[in-house]
């Protein structure tokens, strides 16, 4: 049997932390909710209590030991709870990504074959129903909201209230069979299944055990100074691994307080309310966020519109060397304070962040403008590189040595290797036990000794011992002369203007670089309310002269940016075109966790790529999209390709080793 290490101090368990707090942090915040306007709470105690008498209701239910429960909703305390009661009766939760269409969740249930499933609201529910006879080890349906399920078979379907009631009903009888199975729990035992994005095939079940969760918690949350007082806020897919690990994992171990917003619409205002001092979002949010800020900066007077220049390029002189504690004079110190009052504090307040002491982006590579604008306003905003298979941390940036270019150094407790093809290894306590159901995927990402391919290319500064990563390794090319082809340090250059959400670079192999891109349809609307542009679909307003004239010059500023980097300057993208409708995961072209699924869209839009690259000055496409209620349909659009200038490079290119 597995025994807890020392460090983790005897607890071998989430349910173990969870005893343990409601003892220490007895009366203190676990849980908030917002709910019709009004923050709900639960202290630790109180969240044991509901944990519990959820788990004894699993147990009454018929859940066994080793059997896999399905959790499918947004970020609600109780489904957090379920999850914490399935491992405490020895259950494994496999939580699923909320806006999954009915056949992605269909596989994911049948490839773990999940006995019990509990839903949010009738939504999910509906999903379930409409999948259901392919399942064929679904037994038990659980609902959180009881709203539109009066008249559903209740047969197989059961209230969340319900089974937490009928638990504590029984705990007489029932509870010494829950203290055996939870004190049975061993280090070794599986914590979470979590499913891979699967950019590129099926997603595959990531087992994450208590050691790995536990120890890279305790780990990550000790380089930060984590500590029971902190807030975040709980939004991000309860499917993703980073929001395991903060929600669950950093929370249990340090005790602070998880707050849940009341819904995707109201998350702007439950975020300036709770004012987390913790804080992680995806390039994405921070993305939306910067975009939000410079449409409301077009909308301003012409003094604010002043105001805000002068202070911000003050800022982004001097704030990051502030932030970290650099030498600063007293007249540049000055100014940033005046630029606080006036500015930085204002707006970070508007964007809910005026109290972080510590934020995270990860998931992709964020672009370096859109990095140094959040730390010039005094925001600690650092970058950590992580995967579903290491529990998250691989690397982190340390106060004081934060970098828009470099994702900082090994988490503690994690070893890291570059091998001679340039693609990163780890390994550590957090490293995944397997893939379910797949042992020849595990074979070759994890080898004997535990060190785990990334899939990932990068290098070790010399200088610093910073981890800089340039690309996935399978993106990673060269282009026709032999200078380096990395795709992703040109799209988050061009993702930092507001106008762009999207952008798909290719090149490998070829002479040039060429470039799809996705405009953002509330900065350019609003830009196109402003002057007075009618428009009636996306597809028009993307199309529209004057809307190319402004991406091309996007495009432009881009290559001037890219040339400067001699190693990559090859990159520069020579010819472009806007798609006619954007990106979609619905339509297979993204993850649920938006990240690009680059060969798909290279097999769909094969034509569209073959007219950048032959001269062509216009192409007609015919697209298949997904619509909101699941019909399929199809677009047709002409779309105009253009020539961006590209800056001659004088210097020798550097062929990627």
């Amino acid at each position: 049997m597995a025994t807890a290490s020392t460090d983790a101090g005897g607890l071998v368990s989430i349910p173990a932390l969870l005893d343990r707090n409601a003892t220490k942090f007895a009366t203190k915040t676990a849980y908030r909710e917002k709910e019709f306007g009004i923050w709900q709470s639960w202290t630790w105690a109180e969240t044991r209590e509901e944990v519990r008498n959820f788990a004894l209701g699993l147990i009454n239910l018929g859940v066994n030991k080793g059997d896999f429960i399905a959790i499918i909703g947004s970020n609600r305390p109780h489904l957090y709870w379920s999850m914490v009661s399935a491992q405490m009766v020895g259950a494994i939760p496999v939580p699923l990504y909320q806006d999954s269409a009915a056949e992605e969740m269909a596989y994911v249930l049948d490839h773990c074959g999940a006995r019990f499933i509990i839903a949010e609201d009738q939504e999910q529910v509906d999903k379930v129903i409409e999948v259901q006879d392919t399942l064929h080890q679904f037994e038990h349906m659980i609902y959180l909201d009881p709203r539109g399920m009066r008249k559903y078979d209740h047969s197989a379907l059961h209230e969340y209230r319900h089974v937490q009631e009928q638990g504590h009903a029984a705990r007489d009888e029932l509870t010494p069979e829950l203290d055996r199975r939870q004190a049975s729990l061993t280090y070794d035992d599986t914590c979470v299944m979590l499913y891979t994005s699967g950019t590129t095939g099926k997603p595959k079940g990531v087992v994450l055990s208590n050691k790995g969760i536990i120890e890279t918690s305790k780990a990550s949350s000790e380089f930060d100074n984590l500590n029971a007082g902190e807030e975040v806020l709980a939004y991000l897919p309860m499917a993703w691994v980073g929001d395991f690990i903060f929600s669950i994992g950093q929370a249990y171990w340090t005790g602070f307080c998880v707050n849940c917003p009341e819904s995707e619409e109201t998350l702007i205002m439950d975020l300036r309310e709770i004012g987390p001092t913790y804080y992680f979002a995806p390039p994405r949010v921070f993305e939306t966020q910067l975009t939000n800020v410079m449409i409301r900066m077009e909308d301003s007077t012409r003094m604010k519109k002043w105001l805000f220049k002068k202070y911000m390029d003050h800022a982004r002189r001097v704030g990051p060397d502030i932030l970290d504690g650099k030498p600063v004079s007293f007249g540049d110190r000055f100014q940033y304070w005046l630029g606080g009052l006036f500015i930085y504090g204002p707006l970070k307040n508007t964007l809910g962040l005026s109290r972080v002491r510590v934020g995270y982006t990860a998931g992709e590579a964020i672009g370096p403008e859109i990095f140094s604008f959040y730390r010039s306003l005094g925001i600690n905003l650092k970058q950590l590189y992580g995967q579903t298979e290491a529990g998250v941390f691989i690397t982190q940036q340390p106060d004081g040595e934060v970098r828009a270019d470099t994702v900082g150094v090994p988490s503690p407790g994690v070893e890291v290797k570059i091998a001679d093809n340039g693609e990163v290894f780890y390994r550590s306590a957090g490293v995944f036990v397997e893939y379910y159901k797949n042992p020849e995927s595990t074979a070759s990402t994890k080898d004997a000794e535990g060190w785990v391919a990334t899939g990932d290319a990068g290098f070790f500064e010399p200088d610093t011992g910073h981890l800089r990563i340039i690309d996935r390794a399978k993106d990673v090319g060269k282009m026709a002369d032999g200078s380096m082809f990395a795709p992703k340090y040109v799209e988050n250059k061009l993702k930092f203007y507001p106008n762009i959400l999207e952008a798909v670079v290719f090149g490998a192999g070829r002479e040039t670089c060429t470039a799809f891109i996705n405009i953002d349809l509330s900065a350019v609307g609003n830009w196109a309310e402003r002057h007075n542009i009618a428009y009636s679909s996306y597809q028009e307003l993307a199309g529209h002269p004057q809307v190319m004239e402004a991406i091309q010059a996007h495009v432009e500023e881009v290559n001037q940016s890219v040339a400067e980097d001699e190693m990559l300057s090859g990159c520069q993208v020579h010819r472009f075109l806007i798609l006619h409708k954007e990106l979609d995961a619905d339509d297979g072209e993204m993850t649920r966790t938006r990240k690009v699924r680059r060969r798909i869209i290279e097999e769909k839009y094969h034509d569209l790529i073959t007219a950048l690259y032959d001269g062509s000055d216009t192409i007609s496409t015919k697209t298949e999209v997904t619509y909101e209620d699941g019909r399929k349909g199809y677009i047709s659009a002409t779309l105009e390709i253009r020539d961006a200038k590209v800056v001659p490079v004088t210097t020798q290119k550097v062929a990627a080793e």
